[in-house]
Parts: structure tokens; C-alpha cells; sequence
């Protein structure tokens, strides 16, 4: 079992009558918050990292090959629940009116028949083809071109076009296509195919019947191509013409998705009795992170809102109108709900933003971990702390030196294509690039370029929402790096020449999965009533410089210019694009 990792400090708990739990599955971990549903106060959080991820088990980095055990989920689930309830203090847990889960996504998983991920059935229980294929898994790229170049070519229906148009290695069918067509004996054997936000409500409510699970319209719209106007998903026959199993598969995930303000169900009497919650506690609807964390951080019609952490994401919502609605190419998709029920939710993003800085803090840290151990004097365990202590110290000296250099120091321009393309138009055989170097380029010089890069990718995602008439009145920013770094937040400002206002949310995506579970749980008519009930309002406001924001401007062109000339380059089998 993992244990907590983090200590959070807590205001001292409530004596109101409701509390709800709010759970957030990431990539490296779980993390789970006890909330008053009163105010939004935080009683109880526990943070538990998964055991076997944690070893680097069933991943391989070097095919791009991400993987999770269902063991890694249900084992911290119940852990995570636990500690954030001891936190809370006694009598917490009679208190609990309802539960809500955000994921990763798409972060799907063959199933039998009872919705039983094949890694717990005999004969899978090792095999990574059998085991939740986590959102950074490109092992798809390939299929994902298949579906692109047939959605463009059947003669029939674009099932992409709610999806931005194209369609990625990151999401459901090009996973599951690429199972059908390398892992047939794990395929065969499955009855239907789950995603890890729809499974957890599954296992809470003890729901073992795949008719009676209730899909999220989040995931289904963002990644699987559901929609309304469809009837459901991609048609028999397109499916077909990828592989016949898909149409097999497509059959067991029923037409209807839901809302999570919605109840999945109540907790099972097993789960009930393992987390010492009553019996009645409702479950919601799951959903992924950054949808539910959009509504923890305040989100509100026509604003966007970044998680900016190792990679980024994006929402928007906006009211439904009278006129047909508008597509945004480019995207990862637009839903009917997604978001904020009775509204309209986009979601863009980055491959990568804190890891691109990551990267560049691993690159310069090369000598510490090949020569330092070897030299000779202090023994290992002061050669450890003196590495550590170094590392501790990289990024926090780039940035003081960064923040004086004038944008675009000396003619550097960075891509920020380290780990593929998301939006605008998803590429993920796209790599990051750097330009005008010289024999006097320093460490600070290339780092402001990175960051720089960052911030112009994600000005292009606001420029792709306003160019087909979707209105970005405020942008809104919750992650790591939103309340770490304020030379990555000021540059920000500047090259989006926008105000980015910073929440004050400690645990934002968990505190929006809590939201939801008091929607869900009667304890509010809407989620938008919760969210102004729960909210915690902005921590701190970063407004552009005029001069530098008209200085990034030009350079923001010439960004534009170097994407295009190094994309251009690409062989074009390596194209995925329109």
C-alpha cells in the first residue's frame, strides 16, 4: 500500500452536516480531498503515488509504451480515501453525502464481461496490453493516421469533426485499434472496452453489468467520437473498414453518455464497509481531470482556463446559441457538457510545458549524474546531497537570470514540440526545434527561449478559438507551474497580451471532482450553484507589460514562420495533418 507523500495545511474541520470527497487520478498519483460543501473549505487530503508505476513497471519510454495496473488504482483509491478522512478528523465519514472521480484520459482498458479489467483475469495479469494504455501512450501514431486518412476518404460521415478534425494517437479508437491489430489475443478475449474515469464509478458502485454503466459524455465526446448528431459513435461501417473487432467492441458501450452531475449509483456495501462511509453516499459520473478541474478553478462562460503542469490543458465553455454550432478545427474536440452541463466545452492543449523545462533542468544536469559519483573525496552520501541540492537549485537560477534578459535574447527561437504537437492540429511525430545559437548563447538565454516557446503554443491555441469566432474574454490558470513560477506566468501574460488570473486553489481538479459530487448529490440543483458556493476565488493577477507584449507579437510571427518551416520538412509520410 502507498503511503501519503505530501502534507497539506488544512483550515480545522467543519461542523457542517454534508461533506464530499473529491478524487483525482493523475499520472504519478492519487490524490483525494474531503470538502465542506457548505464553503469549500478543505478538512482532509492525502496524496498516494502509485507502487508500481512507481518502479517504471510495464512502461517502456523508448517505444513510448505508458502503462497502469488496475492493482495501482484500486489499491490507492482506498488508501487515498482513508487518509484524507483521518485527516478530516472523527466523525468525518458520517458526514460524506457524495463522491466524485476525475482521470486522465483517454486512459482505456480491455474488460470482460462483467467490466473487470483483463490484468485481474487469469492469463493477463502481467501483460501490458491488458492494463489501463495511459494518456501519454503514442505506441498509436500510425492507427491514429489510419483513422484521419479514413474518416477523410469513406465517402461517408467526417466522424472527426467534433474532434478538431484530427485525430490522435492519444485517444480511445486509435488505442483500441492499435490492441486489435498487435495484442488479438487480449481483444478476443474482451467483452468491451472501458475507460479508467467510467470503471472507478463501476467499482464503487459494485456496477458488474456493462449495460448499467453509465459513460461519461467527456470522455466519449472528447476522445471516442460520440455526439448527438451521430446517434453515438462512428458508424458500423467506418469502424469496419479499421477493423472488424471495433465494431464488436463499439457494440458494448450503448449509445447514451451522461453529465457528471449525474449519479452513477451509491456505493456498494463492500466499498461502503472499506472506506467507513455510509451506505447511501452517491457516486457521480466521472469525467477527466481537466474538465473537472476547469470547474475548480472557477471557470465561467467564454474564459479559458490552463492547467499548466508537465504538459497543458485547455478549456473553454461557452452558452449553446440559436445558431449552429460553431467547429473549431484543430482541437482536442468540442461536447455538448463536457465541462459545464447546458454548455457548450472545448478542450486544447500542450504536449508539454513544465517538461520541455524538465528536459532543458535534465540536460544540464548531466555531469551530477555521470561524473559527480565517480570523482574522487567525500563519500557517496555527501556526493548525493551535494547533487541534490544542486538540482534543487537549477531552475530557480535560470529563471532569476532569465527574467532580465529582453524577449528574444540575442534572436533565439524556441518550438516547444518536445514531446509532439497537441493543438492546433495534432502532430505527435513533431519535434521541438531551437534556432539562432551561437557561440555566445548561455544557459539563461535558451532557457527564456523555452519558456518563451511555451507561452507562444499556448497563444496559439487562443488565436485558433478567436479565428473561428469563439470569444476568450479571460484566461484563468490553476497547476504547478501556475503557482510556482512567476517568470513562466509573467511571460505568459505578455505573449498572450492578456490578464492571467491565478487560482487559489490548493488542489483545484480534486476540488472540482468535488463539485460535481455535491451536484450529483443533491446538495446543490447545479454544479455552477456548488461552484460558487465552494469556490476559492483568485490568488494573484498577472497583467501584460505593453512594451514587451508588442515586442513578443512580432516575435509570436516568426514563431509561426519556424513551425512551418521545420513541419514542412517532416517526410510526408510523417504528415498528419489535413
Amino acid at each position: 500500500m502507498a503511503t501519503p507523500t505530501e502534507e497539506v495545511p488544512l483550515k480545522p474541520p467543519s461542523k457542517s452536516a454534508a461533506f464530499v470527497i473529491g478524487i483525482d487520478f493523475g499520472t504519478d498519483s492519487v490524490r483525494a480531498v474531503v470538502m465542506d460543501a457548505a464553503n469549500g473549505d478543505t478538512v482532509g487530503v492525502s496524496i498516494q503515488h502509485y507502487p508500481r508505476w512507481s518502479k517504471g513497471l510495464y512502461c517502456d519510454p523508448r517505444e513510448n509504451r505508458f502503462r497502469h495496473h488496475p492493482l495501482d488504482y484500486l489499491e490507492t483509491l482506498q488508501a487515498s480515501i482513508a487518509g484524507a478522512l483521518a485527516q478530516a478528523g472523527e466523525g468525518a465519514a458520517s458526514k460524506v453525502r457524495g463522491i466524485a472521480a476525475d482521470t486522465t484520459g483517454s486512459t482505456p482498458v480491455l474488460t470482460d464481461r462483467h467490466g473487470v479489467p483483463l490484468a485481474l483475469t487469469p492469463g493477463f495479469r502481467e501483460n501490458p496490453d491488458a492494463m489501463f494504455i495511459l494518456w501519454k501512450d503514442h505506441t498509436a501514431v500510425a492507427q491514429a493516421e489510419r483513422i484521419n486518412h479514413t474518416a477523410r476518404t469513406w465517402g461517408g460521415t467526417d466522424f472527426t469533426k467534433y474532434e478538431g478534425g484530427i485525430y490522435s494517437s492519444e485517444w480511445f479508437w486509435a488505442k483500441v485499434l492499435r490492441l486489435a491489430e498487435t495484442a488479438p489475443e487480449a481483444v478476443q478475449a474482451a467483452s468491451s472496452v472501458l475507460e479508467l474515469c467510467d470503471w472507478i464509478p463501476a467499482v464503487l458502485t459494485g456496477t458488474t453489468e456493462l449495460a448499467r454503466i453509465k459513460r461519461s459524455r467527456c470522455a466519449a465526446g472528447h476522445k471516442a467520437m460520440w455526439h448527438a448528431e451521430f446517434g453515438g459513435y462512428p458508424d458500423d461501417a467506418f469502424l469496419a473498414l479499421l477493423h472488424p473487432r471495433l465494431v464488436e467492441l463499439k457494440a458494448s458501450l450503448g449509445r447514451e453518455t451522461f453529465t457528471s452531475d449525474v449519479p452513477f449509483g451509491t456505493l456498494s456495501g463492500e466499498w461502503a464497509t472499506k472506506l467507513g462511509l455510509p451506505p447511501d453516499t452517491v457516486v457521480a459520473v466521472g469525467a477527466f481531470d481537466a474538465h473537472m478541474g476547469a470547474v475548480g478553478g472557477n471557470i465561467g462562460p467564454h474564459q479559458l482556463l490552463k492547467i499548466l503542469g508537465t504538459s497543458c490543458l485547455d478549456m473553454a465553455v461557452a452558452p449553446k446559441g440559436q445558431e449552429p454550432e460553431r467547429l473549431v478545427p484543430g482541437i482536442c474536440g468540442q461536447v455538448d457538457g463536457s465541462i459545464i452541463p447546458g454548455m457548450v466545452g472545448y478542450e486544447a492543449g500542450q504536449s508539454a510545458f513544465g517538461d520541455v523545462y524538465a528536459w532543458f533542468k535534465k540536460l544540464l544536469a548531466w555531469p551530477l549524474e555521470a561524473i559527480l559519483p565517480h570523482l574522487p573525496g567525500a563519500d557517496e552520501a555527501s556526493k548525493q546531497a551535494l547533487a541534490d541540492a544542486l538540482l534543487e537549485r537549477i531552475i530557480p537560477e535560470l529563471e532569476r537570470a532569465a527574467k532580465d534578459l529582453p524577449p528574444g535574447e540575442d534572436s533565439l527561437l524556441a518550438l516547444d514540440w518536445m514531446n509532439g504537437r497537441r493543438t492546433p492540429d495534432a502532430n505527435q511525430r513533431l519535434k521541438g526545434a531551437i534556432s539562432g545559437i551561437s557561440l555566445g548563447t548561455d544557459a539563461p538565454g535558451l532557457y527564456r527561449a523555452l519558456v518563451e516557446a511555451t507561452a507562444f503554443g499556448s497563444r496559439a491555441i487562443v488565436e485558433r478559438f478567436k479565428s473561428t469566432g469563439i470569444r476568450v474574454d479571460r484566461v484563468i490558470a490553476i497547476g504547478g507551474v501556475a503557482r510556482k513560477s512567476p517568470f513562466v506566468m509573467q511571460t505568459l501574460a505578455d505573449v498572450m497580451n492578456m490578464d492571467i488570473a491565478v487560482s487559489a486553489a490548493e488542489q483545484a481538479v480534486a476540488a472540482g471532482a468535488a463539485m460535481f459530487a455535491a451536484a450529483a448529490a443533491g446538495l446543490y440543483p447545479k454544479v455552477e450553484d456548488a461552484q460558487r458556493a465552494m469556490s476559492s476565488g483568485t490568488e494573484k493577477t498577472y497583467r501584460p507589460d505593453p512594451e514587451r507584449a508588442r515586442h513578443y507579437a512580432s516575435l509570436y510571427t516568426k514563431y509561426l514562420e519556424f513551425g512551418a518551416f521545420v513541419e514542412k520538412g517532416l517526410p510526408q509520410s510523417d504528415k498528419t495533418g489535413r
